[in-house]
């Protein structure tokens, strides 16, 4: 099989990097109790409808759809920062078996990486920081720094124009959502990986058009011929 040549990744944080053990939900549902949305009903449940669907996508985003109102979509996301980063700074955040390695693997062979995220700058850095993850990477990327968020291509648009790539089709993107890989197809990149370790399933990221789904993030050297990474998973 001829392996594909990349030469940037833009890889999701959340859910592929990092765990995401309720974390995540758990801030969403912190955010919307200061919201005032009643903790049980029909417009909570909405609420956790729309915050499934929308996993990887802009979180400032997300609560805009949710309360429909600009002011306590702004106030939400803060108090989402809030709780995530507190959960960040507790530990609950750790890194997923391998990711470390695969990250130095990619930097290995001369490929440059992005972190890309639907997280807000400040969110988005404190994960980074508290991973001691700055030294791996070449950029990190937020809707406010690309114009929008995913489904949309303007992530990976962005890290291709900022790490100067010649091709999309040098592009690889990967993440655990179907925005991940809604966002990858759209930009044109030549390898659009879903992984198993977060929200999405085995079946929603192959419907979404995954050229490929994979156990976790360290598939990825196997993919590119890097050979295997330690902590590398088995898709089962």
């Amino acid at each position: 099989m001829t392996r594909p040549t990349v030469s940037i990744a833009c890889l999701d944080i959340a859910g592929t990097l990092v765990t995401d053990d309720g974390a995540v939900l758990a801030a969403f549902d912190a955010a919307l109790d200061e919201a005032g949305l009643a903790a049980a009903g029909p417009e909570r449940d909405r609420a956790a409808a729309i915050v499934r669907a929308t996993m990887g996508q802009s979180k400032i985003e997300v609560f805009g759809r949710i309360l429909a109102d600009e002011r306590a979509a702004q106030q939400a996301n803060l108090a989402f920062e809030r709780h995530f980063a507190a959960a960040v700074a507790a530990g609950q955040v750790p890194p997923l078996p391998g990711a470390a390695e695969t990250l130095l693997a990619l930097r290995a062979a001369g490929i440059a990486i992005c972190l890309a995220t639907g997280f807000a700058p400040v969110t988005r850095d404190a994960v980074i920081d508290a991973v001691g993850w700055r030294p791996l990477i070449d950029l990190a990327l937020s809707p406010a720094d690309a114009g929008r968020g995913r489904p949309w291509p303007d992530l990976p648009l962005t890290a291709l124009l900022r790490l100067g790539g010649g091709s999309v089709r040098e592009l690889l993107v990967a993440g655990d959502t179907v925005a991940d890989v809604e966002s990858g197809l759209r930009a044109g990149a030549g390898v659009v990986a879903g992984v198993l370790t977060g929200s999405g399933s085995r079946a929603e990221l192959t419907a979404a058009g995954a050229h490929h789904v994979l156990a976790s993030v360290t598939d990825l050297t196997d993919l590119l011929g890097l050979g295997p990474t330690r902590g590398q998973q088995t898709a089962g």
